[in-house]
């Protein structure tokens, strides 16, 4: 059974490892944007990345899931457009709508820069065995799960 202080001093260890993790993510975007595109910032990359797992949507939707009012994804979208790595069509369900797509460029792209950061983590994790990723991957899971209404 572990003591309260015991318990206190694993939670502000983890809070400093999610600190630690939080940077390099932020770094990692950046590193990533600028992969993609020179000229891609960190936001416009994310919503690339939400597009292609979620679209296509509309950009109300966008604006919902990252908590952006309509002129700020707007202007991310208009850029996305303007470097090719979005396709635009309409709605079938509201010809006055449109929705948003990753061009085909835009998923080469990623892809590229996906398979290189892959490579990088099975690079920098490979003495990590396949049951220590297994159990950091579910462990990870089940953080994320208990803090998800964040």
């Amino acid at each position: 059974m572990s003591t309260p202080t015991g318990r206190a001093d694993g939670l502000r260890q983890l809070e400093q490892e999610v600190g630690v993790l939080v940077r390099r993510v932020r770094r990692v975007i950046h590193e990533r944007a600028r992969s993609v595109h020179p000229d891609l910032q960190p936001v416009s990359y994310l919503v690339l990345g939400y597009l292609l797992h979620d679209g296509p949507v509309r950009a109300s939707a966008l604006s919902v899931a990252f908590d952006m009012d309509k002129g700020s994804v707007s202007r991310q979208v208009q850029t996305l457009l303007d470097l090719g790595l979005l396709d635009r069509t309409p709605d079938p369900a509201d010809g006055r709508a449109t929705l948003l797509s990753v061009s085909d460029e835009g998923r080469r792209r990623l892809a590229d820069v996906a398979d290189h950061r892959r490579k990088l983590l099975a690079e920098r994790l490979g003495d990590w065995s396949e049951a220590d990723l297994d159990q950091f991957v579910g462990l990870l899971s089940r953080y994320n799960a208990a803090l998800s209404d964040d």
